[in-house]
């Protein structure tokens, strides 16, 4: 153990170099016990306050994972009060049906499951929030705003249980549902049933984003445009709202590491992996995503708040376990995964590939899904390379025929006017055809007004040729103006990088419609997180 600790300990000193920012905290634990830990920087950069291993930092969707146990402990363990009502599953599944709207309930068969494992087709509320006309940096109310989104949430994007989509919305569900079924507040839950056996010390449910426990500050920025005070003024509860310190999430892995020994503890219960309703082994259950990383398998989740990203990560096999907290935006996914590597002395996957394979620029361009109609873009990043970007990041395809290629979760076929995507961590095969360049002037009437009266939002388009602008009004007022981007035939991306979430939805897939007359009558939006919200012209 001295041996490897050292070795870890000039691992993680490094990690502030290659890694550049304000300030942050990492540890990694094997067998349970702390082999190394590093905290640098500063919490706060105006007032030059040192990042130390007892800061409170907001873990965000870190939150979730602690949720799902907290589900299943009531189950186990109920209240006395629930215990007299009688089968607690039932007590949930009726609190479900209370608190979303009817629509989403007739003849899908949606259920706690499929919101636990991001398999419920509702669309995140984040993203959503662009369409009711929120401004990034403005005050988003559980009381109020949480509640008329969850009203407005009147359809799915896809039956539940056959795909997965990230939804923050599916854990605030989750929590109302709790907090009705046990008549107390998500927080002394987390607190009685998790911090308390854990050891947390210092952790604590805080949904306020605009009251967390000083002194740690949030930062926007790099080191090339400078790092700026992040603005969070938005409140969340269950999707995230706990904060914590490095030692407390020490406390936390070694907790965890405790309970992977016995199968029926909480942690091993929720960290099962799932299927879909075809028998597809999933990829997410549970607020825990099963990654594998240099062929190994993990268990993990990350948390991202503007201005903070954090991580943890565990390689059960090995038992090793790592901790990221960072008060800025660098991908603390990233850092975890390179620790572990290092540690582990792992190499990235060898996928069958040839040198005499040449990417081809048939294959590269903008490409249309019909079925979810989202636009993706193939782009040549090197030698038996290519990047496909279809969700919210990029994903490196490495070609291992002429005309396939494939990543650790996707396997890619190219034509010369079509692609197809089996994406095993949504359980979707995309089949996407090339979307056609202008040979004339782009058209000039997509400028005008549209509604979308499920959401209650209204869409205006404005500019003229190639350089057009959208922006949306809804109940939370009139949301800033969006650039958008031309790509063929009727489609355009309509551009959000920054939105009251982080990260932020990035391109949304702008689709207009004509009638037989050539005139159009509507337009089609979404992207990965909120697909298929039709509106209609004024």
């Amino acid at each position: 153990m001295a041996g490897l600790s050292g070795q870890v300990q000039t691992l993680l000193e490094k990690v502030p170099s290659l890694y550049r920012g304000p300030g942050g905290a990492v540890a990694v634990l094997k067998d349970g016990e702390l082999v190394g830990q590093h905290v640098w920087g500063y919490a706060n950069l105006e007032k030059r306050i040192a990042m130390e291993i007892s800061t409170l930092m907001p873990i965000c969707s870190i939150t979730k994972q602690m949720l799902c146990m907290i589900l299943v402990d009531l189950e186990r363990n109920p209240t006395p009060e629930m215990a007299k009502r009688g089968d607690v599953r039932h007590q949930l599944e009726d609190a479900l049906r209370e608190i979303v709207q009817e629509e989403l309930l007739e003849n899908t068969g949606l259920n706690i499951e499929d919101l636990c494992n991001n398999q419920s087709g509702i669309r995140d509320y984040w993203a959503m929030s662009m369409f009711w006309g929120t401004q990034p940096d403005e005050v988003f109310t559980l009381s109020e705003d949480a509640k008329k989104s969850l009203s407005l949430t009147k359809s799915l994007h896809f039956q539940p249980g056959t795909q997965y989509a990230y939804s923050n919305l599916n854990f605030h569900i989750l929590a109302r549902v709790v907090e009705r079924v046990t008549g107390s507040p998500i927080g002394d839950l987390l607190a009685q049933r998790l911090f308390s056996a854990a050891r947390m010390e210092t952790a604590a449910f805080c949904e306020d984003n605009a009251n967390l426990p000083g002194p740690c500050v949030g930062y926007e920025g790099n080191e090339s445009f400078g790092f700026i005070p992040a603005v969070n003024r938005i409140q969340w509860s269950g999707d995230a709202g706990v904060v914590a310190s490095l030692e407390d999430m020490i406390a936390y892995e070694q907790y965890l590491d405790k309970s992977w020994s016995d199968d029926s503890s909480l942690y091993r219960t929720i960290a099962e992996q799932l299927v879909f309703k075809d028998g597809t082994p999933a990829r997410y259950g549970h607020g825990l995503a099963h990654v594998k990383v240099g062929g190994v398998n993990t268990i993990g989740h990350g948390g991202s708040l503007r201005g903070f990203c954090l991580h943890r990560l565990q390689a059960a096999s090995e038992r090793v376990a790592i901790v990221v907290m960072l008060n800025h935006e660098i991908d603390a996914e990233t850092i975890a995964e390179f620790i572990l590597k290092n540690i582990l002395d792992l190499n990235q996957p060898k996928f069958p590939t040839s040198n005499d394979i040449k990417v081809s620029r048939r294959w590269l361009g903008t490409f249309f899904d019909p079925d979810a109609q989202l636009a993706l873009t193939v782009r040549d990043v090197g030698p038996n390379m290519l990047s496909i970007r279809y969700a919210d990041h990029d994903e490196t395809v490495v070609l291992f025929e002429e005309s396939k290629g494939c990543s650790e979760t996707m396997i890619a076929s190219f034509s010369d006017d079509s692609i197809q995507l089996h994406r095993q961590d949504d359980n979707r095969v995309v089949n996407a055809r090339r979307i056609l360049a202008p040979e004339e002037p782009i058209k000039t009437d997509y400028v005008g007004q549209y509604r979308c009266t499920e959401i209650d939002s209204v869409f205006t388009c404005t500019g003229t040729g190639g350089m057009l602008y959208g922006s949306f009004e809804g109940f939370m007022g009139h949301g800033p103006v969006h650039l958008m981007r031309y790509l063929g035939e009727d489609i355009w991306f309509l551009t959000c990088p920054r939105g009251l979430d982080a990260p932020a939805p990035g391109d949304w897939t702008v689709v207009f419609k004509r009638e037989e007359t050539g005139t159009i009558v509507s337009v089609v939006m979404g992207c990965w997180l909120a697909r298929n919200v039709q509106f209609t012209r004024l």
